[in-house]
């Protein structure tokens, strides 16, 4: 009997975030295992449907097809839903077609709940509706951490019977060549604070930058990557501009695992998270993590990161101060880091979401439980 599937390919017509990321690396793992011939992908045919101008990605027997004339939420409310001709359809990256039942849907987090101030109005109203839509009319929903999983059942998005986690993971990083550019050699050193930037209050980046005065004073330094300058940072500009901080922009993922072997952390002080794939980035570099106790981030460090409030600054102070301080410190929390991350893998969510695609086409997995537990 041949399965039917197809995948919804949008991601590959927007930006590349963790999100994105997310896609592509379970799309690949998917290819990788039906090349294989894994339980579970015999018989199994996959289709990567994208609209128009999306980029193209190397798969060997996933097929990428064109679908359409058009983009967006009307592409995949209608094109991508009417191409479907009875596939099933994995949708990857928080929304996808109402109309299809044998859908399975990955919904990253809830924090267009929980963070409601970092959206607009109409972004919270819009994927408040779809994504509860979406939990009804899906026959499974995926996330990316038990933190997530609880969210989005407490609030009642998805009933805890047909949704299952399928973390991030971390094998890309292995991929990566660390390359400097000038300016993030110019900005790495055992001083440096690396800083993932983003305008939006759920990041709490403020925290970091607003102590800019102070970490100059112990001298150190905070590198920002993702923002291009501090008219991005809505609150407390003026101190945004403290010399110590250098604004990096958008870089190459080989030039921030430069910046992240070569610097003295990664601070993450978020407010809230589904997953939080920059951790396990710098973990699998061998970069100490210094990281807020809330949401996901304690699942995802466990013991491998250090842990500051997410209101305190003298904490996060302290922490910085203390990894700068003591080499032993930092060799502990590289090797903690190193094994944490190797605990996610992209090729162990792609095996979940073969099996959840097999239930969904009336396949017994009982007998094969063992073999994909072996694979993975």
């Amino acid at each position: 009997m041949v399965r039917h599937w197809a995948i919804n390919g949008r991601f590959l017509s927007q930006p590349t975030t963790g999100v994105q990321r997310y896609a592509r690396e379970i799309v690949c793992s998917l290819d990788a295992l039906i090349a294989e011939g894994a339980p579970l992908t015999r018989g199994l045919e996959i289709r990567l449907h994208c609209p128009p101008d999306s980029s193209d990605i190397p798969l060997n027997c996933v097929e990428q097809v064109e679908v359409g004339n058009t983009g967006g939420h009307l592409w995949e409310q209608t094109q991508l839903a009417t191409s479907l001709h009875g596939s099933g359809l994995l949708s990857l990256c928080n929304t996808g077609p109402l109309l299809p039942r044998k859908h399975i849907v990955c919904i990253h987090d809830a924090n267009v709940w929980n963070a409601p101030q970092s959206y607009s109005l109409r972004f919270r109203a819009s994927y408040k509706a779809l994504l509860s839509c979406l939990g009804k009319t899906a026959c499974n929903i995926s996330t990316v951490s038990n933190f997530s999983l609880g969210e989005l059942v407490r609030r009642g998005i998805v009933p805890a019977q047909k949704a299952f986690v399928a973390p991030n993971g971390h094998e890309h990083v292995l991929r990566w060549k660390p390359e400097h550019s000038t300016a993030t050699r110019l900005a790495a050193s055992r001083d440096t604070i690396v800083l993932i930037g983003s305008a939006a209050p759920h990041k709490n980046v403020d925290l970091i930058l607003g102590m800019a005065d102070r970490l100059g004073e112990a001298g150190l330094r905070i590198a920002v990557v993702g923002m291009s300058g501090s008219h991005i940072f809505k609150r407390g500009s003026a101190r945004a501009e403290a010399g110590n901080i250098h604004w990096l922009g958008r870089i190459s993922d080989d030039e921030l695992a430069a910046l992240l072997m070569d610097s003295l952390c990664l601070a993450f002080p978020s407010l809230t998270e589904g997953f939080g794939l920059p951790i396990v980035e710098a973990m699998a570099l061998d970069c100490p993590v210094v990281a807020s106790e809330r949401a996901s981030l304690p699942e995802v460090c466990q013991n491998a990161a250090l842990y500051a409030a997410a209101d305190n600054p003298q904490a996060w102070f302290d922490r910085f101060m203390g990894l700068r301080n003591s080499k032993v410190v930092r060799q502990q929390l590289a090797a903690k880091g190193k094994a944490r991350a190797s605990a996610y893998s992209w090729r162990a969510s792609a095996l979940r979401y073969l099996q959840a695609m097999a239930v969904a086409d009336g396949i017994d997995t009982e007998a094969k439980v063992v073999r994909l537990r072996e694979l993975t």
